[in-house]
């Protein structure tokens, strides 16, 4: 089963602080995704989820 990309198709980057505003991954974690594994996609949910707000 793979783990589906938090990807909402509204790329918004702050340059400042290399993230996605709407999904919120890092740069890193975008440019790495398609070569994840599960785990390591369900951990990036995870620290997701985990964010305040």
């Amino acid at each position: 089963m793979t783990v589906e990309s938090p990807c909402r198709n509204i790329c918004s980057l702050d340059a400042d602080q290399r993230f996605c505003t709407a999904c919120l991954r890092t740069l890193d974690e975008i440019a790495r995704w398609g070569t994840m594994t599960d785990a390591e996609r369900n951990a990036v949910l995870d620290r997701i989820a985990a964010l305040p707000g």
